[in-house]
């Protein structure tokens, strides 16, 4: 079976699964205890903070570990908002309407609360510009989240031009990066956000495990999502999952050297030349820009349905629409960039694993050219 969907999750990377089997074997302790083991896996803990932080361009003290993105957005947005010192009336937030779906959860549960929440339209390639931030603030606008690349389109946002209108105006930014992490560079100071958060299954890490940047951490009082005994300064709760951060540490070592060869196959490129020869009629979705890994491809005159129900069990392939609540909903990604809902149900998210070979891509473009 060929996977094209590591948008979604990377097979994990060799090198993690030896780490994880080496952490499962000898560094089984809780980093809280004070004994030998439990220091030395305190030790190792804290050495991928600070190897983490080093990618970001951030401080160890300003990174918590948490179970994954959707964990991490919700201390970005509830921890933050939820302090003392939160102004009483400023209870605005501006979003996208292109986000992950775990944001919109968390912003229709801080409109039961009282926020009010705007939802920004990208454009038509899928970019929410810096300008279409500017002009939705209000004195009252609190918190501005706006995501680094889409995880459907593949496409990325300006966040050193958002972050500085955000700066200028005194406003929190928050941007989820568990799709961008690696795959374009990140420097926390030159973005200007104020929180950022990540996952480690996006790289070939294990699922479960995460994390989130919290500009000036031991400044805030921050309340914990997750209460318990103090862990991760207080913010997350609960034994810390060791040996699951160390294959974040193994997937931070190895995943860069794994995307710079793939990205030397221009597998997107072929892909679309492989298309062409077939006459295959196809619209890309966000532009060329985006990430050399994710392809939003509509196909004008191919059936679908039929062509992912008949390739099951040889090609693992995203559709652009959900399944939500037993109803097939159009995905909101597409709709939001001007996509009707056939040409949605048309629309496949292709993203390459690290080992994708022409003979795969071929192999797809061929079957594709059948429906």
């Amino acid at each position: 079976m060929i996977y094209f969907d590591t948008a979604a999750s990377y097979p994990t990377l060799p090198e993690v699964k030896l780490t994880l089997s080496k952490a499962f074997e000898a560094l089984y302790a809780n980093s809280a205890s004070g004994h030998l083991l439990g220091e030395k896996v305190n030790t190792e803990i804290n050495g991928i903070r600070e190897q983490f932080a080093d990618e970001i361009g951030a401080y160890p003290s300003e990174v918590i570990f948490t179970s994954g993105a959707t964990e991490s957005n919700n201390i970005a947005f509830k921890s933050l908002l939820f302090s003392d010192g939160m102004p009483n009336d400023k209870k605005h937030i501006i979003t996208s309407e292109i986000e992950h779906k775990c944001i919109f959860s968390i912003c229709q549960y801080l409109e039961s609360l009282g926020y009010e929440v705007t939802y920004i339209k990208p454009n038509k390639r899928g970019i929410v510009t810096a300008e279409s931030v500017k002009k939705l603030i209000r004195p009252e606008t609190i918190l501005v989240s706006i995501m680094h690349v889409n995880n459907e389109l593949g496409t990325i946002n300006p966040l050193t031009e958002i972050g500085k209108v955000c700066q200028q105006n005194k406003i929190l930014f928050h941007s989820d990066a568990a799709q961008s992490f690696q795959k374009v560079e990140i420097d926390v100071d030159e973005f200007n956000v104020d929180l950022m958060s990540f996952s480690a299954h996006k790289i070939g890490g294990p699922k479960g495990i995460g994390a989130v940047y919290i500009r000036d951490l031991r400044d805030k009082q921050l309340v914990p999502v997750i209460h318990g005994a103090g862990q991760e300064q207080g913010v997350r709760g609960g034994t810390v999952a060791a040996p699951l951060i160390m294959g974040f540490g193994s997937a931070i070592d190895n995943f860069s050297k794994y995307y710079t060869g793939f990205k030397e196959k221009s597998s997107k490129e072929f892909l679309l030349s492989e298309l062409e020869k077939h006459n295959v009629e196809f619209q890309i979705n966000g532009g060329v820009d985006t990430l050399p890994s994710c392809l939003s491809l509509t196909l004008l005159s191919t059936d679908v349905a039929l062509l992912i129900r008949d390739n099951e069990e040889e090609f693992c392939l995203a559709q652009g629409s959900a399944c939500s609540s037993k109803e097939i909903e159009a995905s909101h990604v597409l709709t939001a960039i001007g996509l009707t809902r056939e040409q949605a149900d048309k629309t496949l998210r292709i993203s390459f694993p690290l080992d994708i070979t022409k003979e795969d891509i071929t192999k797809l473009a061929d079957t594709i050219a059948r429906y």
